[in-house]
């Protein structure tokens, strides 16, 4: 017979939800997967945090909003501990999700919970087993946003533009030559801002971030007015406040 390895070895799972419907709801889903065996259940923050400890589980799946202490606030506590288990937020709230991906959750479900949506977040778990988390950085290197009835991961390497459209900010992902999308986000863009790696990112305007490598040229239109060229020859005006920052990049 061949070993078992560590991917085979079903995740010993904690649920925390303080709905007691919701947990039931979660019991049976994870009752057909082979991949998890729930070890205990828990109803507030503070238990939470006691079968953590009790329990060292290897997977949370932790509802957002739970009276005194949250989802957030067991997450943050967990998350400087010695060996964290990875934690799946299961929540009907789709606003904090730049929130929880700071804190380098596997996934974020939204209730009510679709079987197949719960097994698809559980296997990104298994596949990131054993993976020690990176400390290396500090800047996000992904963003979850809402669409239709879940929310889709995308890495903030494929974000070519971000647009403020109010207390919410529009991500450009791709270009229109394949076929770019776009999403909206419940995040300012002086927030976001302050998570993107300078490196890459560059505030033109108080309303647009770029990419650094979609600029492919700076454009003076007078009277102390500028431009940025964008590769698919559109021209943005730069913000007098960003164009000291925006001139220094370009070695000027």
């Amino acid at each position: 017979m061949a070993e078992e390895t560590a991917t085979d070895t079903p995740l010993r799972t904690l649920i925390v939800d303080d709905e007691p419907l919701a947990v039931e709801r979660i019991q049976v889903i994870c009752a057909s997967l082979d991949s998890i065996n729930v070890v205990g259940t828990a109803s507030d923050g503070a238990a939470a945090l006691r079968l953590v400890e009790a329990l060292t589980p290897d997977l949370i799946l932790l509802d957002m909003t739970m009276p005194e202490l949250d989802g957030l606030g067991v997450a943050r506590s967990i998350s400087d501990t010695e060996n964290p288990p990875a934690v799946i937020f299961v929540t009907a709230h789709d606003n904090f999700a730049v929130e929880a991906f700071d804190l380098e959750a596997i996934d974020y479900v939204l209730k009510p919970v679709a079987p197949e949506r719960l097994e698809r977040a559980i296997e990104r778990a298994l596949s990131r087993r054993g993976e020690r988390r990176e400390t290396g950085s500090q800047w996000l290197e992904e963003l979850w946003v809402p669409h239709r009835s879940e929310l889709l991961r995308i890495a903030v390497s494929e974000v070519s533009r971000i647009d403020a459209e109010r207390d919410y900010v529009r991500l450009h992902v791709g270009s229109e030559s394949d076929g770019g999308r776009s999403y909206l986000l419940l995040q300012t863009i002086a927030g976001l801002e302050e998570k993107l790696d300078p490196s890459e990112f560059i505030r033109i305007h108080r309303s647009t971030i770029l990419r650094k490598d979609r600029i492919t040229g700076l454009r003076h239109d007078g009277l102390g007015v500028w431009s940025v060229e964008l590769g698919d020859g559109e021209a943005l005006r730069i913000g007098r406040t960003y164009l000291p920052k925006v001139k220094a990049m370009a070695g000027r």
